[in-house]
This record gives structure tokens, sequence and C-alpha cells, in this order.
């Protein structure tokens, strides 16, 4: 008996998988992807770009500008009006020359004063704080990015009159018992010291700007409490007050540029910390009310 045929294998059919497919390589261990840091959005409100938006409205104002101007010529001008009118032996040889020459820091003051007031108040008085808060609605970054911004222009400007205005007055000083120079002991420091309170009394301004949301009403309260109290309250006989004024911001401010000590007056340590204190609680009190009032 034969065995039966086997069945013949047919090929594999060209269109198999096992024909087609290659062999998959081997994969290689997949390593944990890291999250990527996203990037900021071109419209982020930043510190930094709150700065640069506070100090571009300042620049850009001419009103800034003039001000500034108009409070370096003042200190200068009445520097040189000194210069050229002392003489030895009369009344005011017993005047620190650094004060006598920096007369005019007194106008330059009110001029800062009055630019510091129209950085916070004049935006309400023109109704654009309403854009500025839309845009920064945290809204303490505005008021700090003013205050910087008010800051380095008020006391750049302040000394950039005091060493102009010295060694002007000192050329026309040469022949008189007032003469110097601009590196004698104490007389970088007074000048200084000078620009610093100039720009911290000015810095009160702005807070009063902020808080009264008024240009006349800051206005008049930094003419009448800053400017005015203090004389009134000095003509008392009192000690209490004769020691309370001298660290008012004005009389404060004073102490500061002086190249010797001032009889009647505060040291410059503590005449610096009262004008910071002024300064400093000015301007919280207007953080606080910046953010709790409505526009």
């Amino acid at each position: 008996m034969t065995p039966a045929p086997t069945p013949p294998t047919s090929p594999a059919s060209p269109t198999s998988p096992t024909s087609l497919t290659p062999p998959a390589p081997p994969t290689a261990p997949t390593r944990p992807t890291t999250p990527t840091r996203a990037t900021p959005h071109p419209h982020t409100v930043t510190p930094l770009r709150v700065l640069h938006a506070e100090w571009f409205k300042l620049l850009s104002l001419r009103s800034s500008r003039i001000t500034a101007a108009t409070a370096v010529a003042l200190v200068v001008g009445v520097a040189l009006l000194m210069g050229g009118t002392y003489e030895s032996g009369g009344g005011d040889s017993d005047i620190d020359p650094v004060v006598m020459v920096l007369q005019g820091t007194l106008l330059s003051q009110i001029c800062l004063a009055v630019l510091g007031i129209l950085v916070t108040a004049g935006e309400y008085a023109t109704g654009s704080i309403r854009s500025t808060l839309t845009a920064v609605p945290a809204r303490l970054p505005v008021l700090w990015a003013k205050a910087a911004v008010f800051t380095a222009t008020a006391f750049a400007a302040s000394l950039t009159a005091a060493l102009v205005s010295y060694p002007a007055a000192q050329f026309l000083l040469a022949d008189t018992d007032k003469a110097g120079s601009l590196w004698d002991d104490g007389v970088p420091a007074a000048l200084v010291g000078s620009s610093a309170g100039v720009t911290l009394v000015a810095l009160v301004a702005l807070g009063l700007g902020a808080l009264l949301r008024s240009v006349p009403g800051a206005l008049g309260a930094f003419i009448g409490g800053v400017v005015v109290v203090p004389e009134i309250l000095g003509a008392l006989p009192y000690e209490v007050t004769e020691q309370a004024v001298r660290y008012f911001p004005t009389q404060a401010a004073y102490a500061l540029g002086s190249s010797t000590p001032l009889p009647g007056a505060a040291s410059p340590g503590a005449a610096l910390a009262a004008l910071l204190l002024w300064a400093g609680g000015t301007l919280a009190l207007a953080g606080v009310l910046l953010r709790r009032r409505d526009v």
C-alpha cells in the first residue's frame, strides 16, 4: 500500500505581511521629559515695564523738563548772585560757605515739589490715571515706580545744580574769606546731603499728591503743612516746639546742606532719618489708600 501524497506547499504570497515588513529594530528606553518653561506674554505687566512706562511719561512731558531745568537754573543763578555780591567782613561772615552758596535750593525745592505733585495728582486731574490703573491692576507698582523715577530725576537735578553752583561761586569768592575748594573738609558731604534733602522733601510732596489726588489741594497742603507750619511753631516760646521743628522736612533738609554743624539744628544723621520717615510714611499711607479707594 502506497502512502498518500502530501499536498504541495504554496510559496508565500508576495503580499504577505511576513514578506514585506522588516523586523522592528530594538527600541531604546525613553527618558522622562522635563516640562518647558512658558515664555512670558509680550504684554505681561512686570515691574520693569511699569518703571519704563513711568520714566517715559515723566520725560516725555515738556512741563517736567522745564520744571527740572528751572530748579537747576535757580540754584546756579542764586549762587552766582551770592558769590558776586559778597564782601569780606560783612554780616554774613559767620555763615557756612555751602549754606550761603546754595541759598537757591529753597526755591528749587518748591519747583521739584510742584513736579512731584504733578507726577501723581496730575494724572487724576487729566483722568489718565484710569488707563494707568487698568493696565496695572495691582496699583501699588505704579506708585513705587513713580516714586523711584521721580527720586532719580530730582536727585540728579539737585546734585548737578550743587556741583555746578559751588565751584562757580567759589570762582567769584576767590579773594574773600569764603574762598575754598570743592574738596575741602565737609564740602562734598554737604553738597550730596543738600541734594538728598531737597529730593526727600519733594518726595513728600509726591506722596501728598497721591494722597489728596488734587493738584491745588496737594500744593496747599505742602505749602501750609511743610513750609508755613514749622515757621509758626518755631516762633512759639516753648522749648518742646523748638525741638520738634528741627525734624520737620524743610528744617531737616537745611541741616543736611552744611559743611559745619549748624547751631540749633539736628545732626545730619538724625535729620536724614527724619526725612526718610516723613517721605516713607507719606508714601506708605498713599499706598494703603490707593489699594482701598476707587479711582
